[in-house]
């Protein structure tokens, strides 16, 4: 699988997310991860992970609200009580969730595509981070080529190269193999975090537990060598 080099400095702290485009908890648990960081007072070097949520979404998507009913039974008054309380959470990261009528789920399998050539770019992670602004705080149709060739512009990447990526599905089958990795480990929620080869959480478990794991796998990894997590090959 190709992925960005790791960093010179062979001490760093590797995270392996594995998420979708169209999950607020991936967004949110990797800002509850950034302030654990912070809080820490170490870096790391994230890598992202293919997961689609919905794979058999349709090109022309789904109202989001109407997606929520059919999926998880929620009434509209509960589906207006979890995107108040993602948007309140969202801010207290820093970051917009801007949610409304219009709102709708796509499917993501080119943006997960153009991320798994911008990993060989070196730019995988402020990709994925445009990504999560394009959908939930512009409402942009991240399904879109065009949209997709854009976004990939905005953060460095060569927009003409991104639209070969996308139009010729050059990264398809390893952006398959890899999904599939993770599927073949019952991997059925994200974010699931893959801290250092060692140890996974799933879900956005708080600013806390992230600060507990990563004292925890910093503490280990000075006592160890431990190799970095290579979660596919191909």
């Amino acid at each position: 699988m190709s992925r960005d080099p790791l960093p010179d400095d062979n001490t760093a702290l590797v995270v392996d997310i594995v998420s979708d485009v169209m999950c607020p908890w991936c967004i949110v648990g990797f800002k509850q991860l950034e302030q654990a960081l912070g809080a820490v007072g170490t870096g790391a070097y994230i890598r992202w992970h293919p997961f689609e949520l919905n794979p058999d979404m349709p090109p022309e998507g789904q109202n989001l609200s109407e997606h929520i009913a059919e999926k998880y039974g929620s009434t509209p008054a509960q589906s207006e009580q979890n995107r108040t309380h993602l948007t309140q959470l969202g801010a207290s990261l820093g970051f917009d969730f801007n949610f409304g009528p219009d709102s709708r789920i796509v499917n993501t399998f080119a943006a997960h595509q153009l991320l798994s050539w911008a990993q060989t770019q070196g730019l995988q992670h402020p990709l994925k981070m445009a990504l999560f602004a394009a959908h939930f705080t512009k409402g942009n149709d991240v399904s879109d080529h065009d949209v997709l060739a854009e976004i990939a512009a905005s953060v460095g990447l060569d927009r003409r190269a991104a639209q070969e990526v996308l139009h010729k599905q050059s990264m398809a089958g390893e952006t398959r193999a890899h999904q599939q990795f993770w599927t073949e480990r019952n991997l059925s929620g994200v974010p699931s975090m893959v801290f250092d080869g060692r140890y996974m959480l799933t879900g956005a478990q708080g600013v806390q537990t992230y600060v507990e794991m990563l004292q925890k796998v910093l503490a280990e990894k000075n006592q160890t060598d431990h190799p970095p997590f290579h979660p596919h090959e191909a």
